[in-house]
């Protein structure tokens, strides 16, 4: 049986400049007493890199994330459908004055942390300033670095003080980015080790078992936005797509989230099961191929050009991703406000004629030596066969000569962050629905990546013009030019823009809402027999 969501709106319209909490208790009936049982093959691992897998403070992936969303309340969120940012911990939010350099928040009474503990304006202050001290190298203290100052001037009240205006900030503060974290728990400048933490979302973390599964109960404390539709949920890990779709088929698991295959996706698309369902829900994945500027192969721009100039991306979403992907011609998706065909407008089709006369008039001779670099393959990702596409495409051309590596997760992290690689490939899943989170985090100063590219057009004049502009629609010329800038220069590729998928047993509810515009699973939509 095909069920599939109706495509909701992937815009963020205007930023409000006051934004009112509806309420909410955050409860829920909560269903059934079983468990709702999730299965990923989302990787988190404690290693020496990384000791602390569970502090929003380190970690910036879809995998961690997912944890965060559940069990971590921010000062504003998402409901259900929207794209707009509304009061969650806050019940209410607003620019202070007009110079767009002075955002306040209202805390709702009495909230409190999974612990007991109560939750006060002093531990938003107190997780704002810990994320910029931590300031992990591959954290996402870089949402917030236009923060320069958080007063809290009694325990409902907090203010942000911003470096430059900044349209987004409500967006930012959406992000586990900003989660907020308990001050009498958490060190203010070092990272919480271990696979534990303490939040007030609707959800607490009681096991988490590396490699295997962790456990999650309805907390009791919560008071936000989210109705809570179970009492439990078990997140089974699995390292192959396959056996997860076989526990889902045997009845062990009742959901199948991340990753699903292409191939599987395909065959449950075509499946008459009646008592498995598959939803799609709107993408915002993208997937980059990012080149180093500053590699010996990669300094020449008509190398980059003419790699940009042989790449086919029909073949790679047609052959590899078995047409669950479309071709991807901008750093800014399909569905985004502001998005421009950019590279297909410089480079239309691919053409190995084109690109050997470009090299060819930069006095580039032989075969380009390049080595790709992309993550090791967990669960049902097709990071390796799209890699030695990209080499087969490439080598064909008798320009190229490549060689592919692999490497684990948290390793090749950190080795893209220090320049250690000439090209490697990347997933983007957006923190918020906006061109600037799509541009900013690879392109601004301080980007999460360190990238060695610098366009100070891009940074200094169109990232903080746009980020002025309360009506994000009229932004869109900066952005169309700073698109067309990252297609000329080709410090990235992009290759395809991903849908979502998420499949389900029969009797479970809520599976159209449980993913969100980041590929969170939301665990509270998730029922028995109950809609909310």
């Amino acid at each position: 049986m095909n069920r599939k969501l109706l495509v909701l709106p992937a815009l963020l319209g205007v930023m409000s400049p006051i934004i009112t909490g509806c309420g909410g208790s955050g409860g829920g009936s909560g269903g059934s007493g079983d468990p709702i049982v999730v299965g990923t093959t989302d990787s988190i691992v404690l290693t020496k890199d990384n000791p602390a897998p569970l502090d929003p403070a380190t970690s910036y992936d879809t995998a961690t994330w997912n944890v965060f969303y559940n069990t971590f309340q921010m000062l504003l969120g998402y409901t259900r459908g929207s794209t707009t940012p509304t009061p969650d911990a806050a019940k209410e939010c607003h620019y202070a004055d007009t110079s767009g350099l002075t955002y306040q928040c209202t805390m709702r009474d009495g909230l409190k942390f999974s612990n007991g503990h109560s939750l006060t304006a002093q531990d938003v202050k107190f997780s704002i300033e810990r994320m910029q001290k931590v300031a992990w190298p591959t954290g996402p203290s870089t949402l917030i670095s236009d923060v320069k100052t958080v007063n809290a001037p009694d325990d409902k009240t907090v203010i942000f003080h911003l470096k430059a205006p900044d349209a987004t900030f409500p967006a930012k503060l959406a992000t586990p980015a900003a989660a907020i974290v308990d001050s009498k728990v958490y060190d203010p400048g070092k990272p919480f080790n271990g696979f534990k933490l303490v939040g007030s979302g609707p959800y607490v973390l009681n096991s988490f078992d590396q490699g295997k599964q962790a456990e999650f109960t309805k907390n009791s404390h919560y008071d936000g936005i989210d109705k809570i539709n179970n009492d439990k949920v078990e997140l089974k890990l699995f390292n192959d797509s396959a056996k997860m779709e076989a526990a889902l088929k045997s009845g062990a698991i009742d959901v199948m989230s991340r990753t699903i295959a292409p191939e599987q996706i395909t065959e449950l698309q075509n499946s008459t099961d009646s008592d498995i369902k598959l939803t799609e829900a709107p993408g915002g994945e993208t997937r980059y191929l990012f080149l180093n500027t500053t590699s010996p192969s990669l300094k020449d721009k008509a190398v980059r050009q003419a790699i940009a100039q042989v790449i086919d991306r029909q073949a790679i979403t047609k052959d590899i991703y078995q047409r669950t992907a479309d071709p991807l011609y901008s750093v800014v998706p399909q569905g985004i406000t502001s998005h421009t065909n950019s590279f297909f407008n410089k480079y239309q089709n691919p053409s190995v004629s084109q690109a050997k006369n470009d090299l060819k008039a930069a006095g580039v001779t032989g075969k380009v030596p390049l080595t790709i670099n992309y993550r090791q393959d967990t669960g049902g990702t097709v990071n390796k066969p799209e890699a030695e596409e990209i080499k087969r495409q490439l080598d064909a051309s008798g320009l190229f000569d490549v060689q592919v590596q692999s490497e684990e997760w948290s390793a090749f992290l950190k080795a893209a962050s220090q320049r250690k690689y000439q090209i490697f490939a990347i997933s983007w899943l957006p923190d918020f629905p906006d061109p600037d989170n799509y541009i900013a985090p690879f392109f601004d100063k301080d980007n999460f990546l360190n990238l060695p590219y610098n366009n100070t057009t891009i940074q200094n004049t169109i990232l903080p013009e746009t980020r002025r502009q309360s009506e994000r629609s009229t932004a869109t010329p900066a952005f169309q030019q700073a698109q067309d800038m990252i297609a000329e220069d080709v410090p990235m590729l992009p290759l395809w823009q991903g849908k979502q998928y998420i499949a389900s047993r029969s009797d479970i509810t809520g599976v159209e809402w449980a993913l969100n515009q980041s590929t969170t699973t939301q665990f509270w939509e998730l029922g028995r027999g109950v809609t909310g």
